[in-house]
Order: C-alpha cells, then sequence, then structure tokens
C-alpha cells in the first residue's frame, strides 16, 4: 500500500550539485517508476531554483521506462528570468539514459482578471459511497487492487472501470470527488506536486473506460503529460476531477481533465497521452 509519507518522502530531493537532485524512488514488484512520480519530482526540482515564485504549467515527455529500484538525476537549467514569469528545463536521468524531459513555467501574482468555467452540477461527495465499497464484490480479484486503501480517497460520480466494462456502453465521462485521506501541508509547492501525481494516474481510469478495459488488463505508460496550475488548492477537502478521452488511435489513449474545488472554481487543468502498444500478461 502506498502512503502519503511514501510520497512525500520521495518530494524531498537531495540537491547533489548546482542545479542537480537526486529523486529516490518508491519499488515495486514490476520495479516500473511512476510516470506520476517522477513528473511531480520532476516539477519539484524545478521549483527549488526558483523561490518565490509558484508553478502555473508543467509539460512533461516520459521517454524511456525507468528501474524503480534506483534514484533517478534531476538536472535543472534556467531558461529564463522575467519580471513575473520564470522557465526552467528539466531533464531525468538514469544510468546515463535520459527518462523524461520537462518545462515548467512559474508565475508571481498579478492584479488581473479572474475567471473560469462553471463547476458541472454534480452531486455532493457526501451522497456517494466510497469507491472501495462501490467495487466490494470484485476484492478477491488482482490481489484486492479494486479495495486497497490509497492514499486518496474516491468517490466516483459516473461508474468506475470495473463497474464500466459490464455496460453495454461506456459512460461519456469519469467523474469523481477526491481528496487526500491523511493529514496533508497546505504548502502549494507541494500539493501542486500531488496533484501532478494525481493527474498522471487518474486519467487512467477513462482512456481503459473508452477501450472497455480495466488498469490491470492492459498494459499501460504514460508518454506525455501537461498541467496548468490556476489556483492553489486544498487537498484535505474534496476536489471534482471531469474526465474524458476524446480519442483513442494507434496504440495511444488522449484524456483530459478539469478538477475544481468544492466552491466551485478551477484549481487545474491537466491532459496526457497514455500508451497501450502492447498486451499485458
Amino acid at each position: 500500500m502506498l502512503l502519503l509519507a511514501d510520497i512525500l518522502s520521495t518530494l524531498d530531493l537531495v540537491e547533489s550539485g548546482d542545479g542537480i537532485f537526486v529523486a529516490e524512488q518508491r519499488d515495486n514488484p514490476s520495479h516500473h517508476i511512476v510516470g506520476g512520480h517522477i513528473s511531480a519530482q520532476a516539477l519539484m526540482a524545478a521549483s527549488r531554483t526558483v523561490p518565490g515564485r509558484l508553478p502555473h504549467s508543467l509539460h512533461v515527455y516520459l521517454l524511456r521506462a525507468g528501474d524503480a529500484r534506483y534514484p533517478v538525476q534531476m538536472e535543472v537549467s534556467s531558461l529564463r528570468d522575467g519580471g513575473s514569469l520564470s522557465t526552467r528545463r528539466v531533464i531525468g536521468r538514469q544510468g546515463g539514459e535520459v527518462l523524461l524531459e520537462a518545462l515548467v513555467s512559474f508565475s508571481v501574482d498579478m492584479d488581473a482578471a479572474d475567471y473560469h468555467q462553471p463547476r458541472p452540477v454534480v452531486p455532493d461527495p457526501e451522497t456517494l459511497p466510497p469507491v472501495e465499497e462501490q467495487l466490494q464484490a470484485f476484492a478477491d480479484e488482482a490481489g484486492g487492487y479494486w479495495v486497497n486503501p490509497q492514499w486518496i480517497e474516491r468517490r466516483y460520480i459516473d461508474p468506475p472501470p470495473r463497474l464500466a466494462i459490464d455496460l453495454p456502453e461506456p459512460p461519456a465521462r469519469t467523474r469523481m470527488w477526491w481528496r487526500v485521506g491523511e493529514p496533508v501541508t497546505d504548502d502549494p509547492i507541494v500539493n501542486s506536486c500531488l496533484l501532478t501525481y494525481f493527474s498522471g494516474t487518474a486519467l487512467l481510469d477513462t482512456t481503459v473506460t473508452m477501450r472497455r478495459a480495466t488498469q490491470v488488463s492492459v498494459f499501460s505508460a504514460l508518454i506525455d503529460l501537461a498541467i496548468w496550475f490556476h489556483r492553489p488548492a486544498d487537498l484535505s477537502d474534496w476536489l471534482l476531477s471531469d474526465q474524458v478521452s476524446p480519442s483513442g488511435i494507434n496504440g495511444r489513449g488522449l484524456a483530459s481533465a478539469t478538477l475544481y474545488n468544492r466552491a466551485g472554481q478551477l484549481v487545474c487543468s491537466t491532459a496526457q497521452e497514455m500508451y497501450f502498444g502492447r498486451r499485458r500478461d
């Protein structure tokens, strides 16, 4: 079981040189580095070089699979420091090979127009069952994958993938309320990293649903991820993730999501592409 403390410990990067950070991984039976996790670490590395400014966008390409038994070296380059915007390039290496390249942009607070699209009208999270309760009938499948506790709590408005696979037609959207299930810091940098981790993993739901599959029945790998951080999020309260997969082609699945807080404010927008190029044994 992955705990919040496990993630936070790997976001506490060790600086080993000018702009060089060591990112420890959390090993697992397949030794697979989770794309959302390493993307969050790249964001943290870049943030460590831009004091006083918060990230507003992140664009990551994940080029190779890494080995979670070994750390990843994050190399941060300063591309620009302007009056209101800063930009950093991050290269993640392991064993001499490039695993990812990322561009991260930071900004200062400005007195400017503030608007956003309204939050969809959906049931309140308190009226919905926890996902572990929804999927209790499948508790014996995949080593308890569907009901094992996670670092986030989820309450689905639309059927989660394990239920959607049995429907005549897949739901057009996957909407869920979620929050961090343990006490969490209000540090905006850490919360942006946790949003990155969530986005890089949760959007898989909508792509596997459209493929008439589940997370445990197919091979998948995150190949690119983009996030725009609109305003700080309180991860101790429920956030709504409204997810859709508009396209699947050539072994890839595109997904996007808008995330809103309880007050109806748009917190972040995200898009990613997953690779489903081969069948999982």
